[in-house]
């Protein structure tokens, strides 16, 4: 995890530096739009922000690489067989993927059109199939263990 909670502290310290470069030029800009009146909120904030997520995935990187030992990725002698071997299971076939997508376009329609009970259908949907996807394997044919 050393390495990534690296590369997100670059990108935290970008975007703080591009935020403060951005208010700084918004600032005294003389010819933007409606005389240069001041700071432009929105590019700022957005930038700002953008700076405080990565800061959350760098902390979580940081503390959960202090708590680990260090894997061949993060290691200058590491090979590539040293991370040989089986990754994990991945499902073969699911529908339940397809069923998410569906009900994210009608809650998505529904947000376009503003109709709440939509919305409120496509949010249930996406909770049922989330949950379908999440259990899968744990219920029915496909349970793993002993049946």
């Amino acid at each position: 995890m050393r390495t990534e909670h690296r590369m997100f502290f670059w990108v935290m310290i970008t975007m703080f530096l591009f935020a403060g470069i951005y208010g700084y030029w918004t600032l005294t800009d003389d010819t933007a739009a409606f005389g240069g009146s001041g700071i432009e909120w929105v590019g700022f904030v957005a930038l700002l922000l953008s700076g405080l997520l990565c800061a959350m995935v760098w902390a979580y990187f940081w503390m959960v690489s202090r708590r680990i030992d260090d894997r061949p990725e993060d290691r200058a002698d590491g090979e590539i067989s040293d991370v040989s071997g089986e990754v994990g299971f991945f499902s073969p076939g699911s529908y339940w993927p397809f069923g998410i997508a569906f009900f994210a376009m009608i809650t998505g329609f529904g947000v376009v059109y503003w109709v709440p009970w939509v919305m409120v259908a496509g949010t249930v949907g996406i909770l049922g199939t989330s949950g379908g996807l999440l259990f899968e394997y744990y219920t029915g044919t496909r349970k793993f263990g002993p049946q």
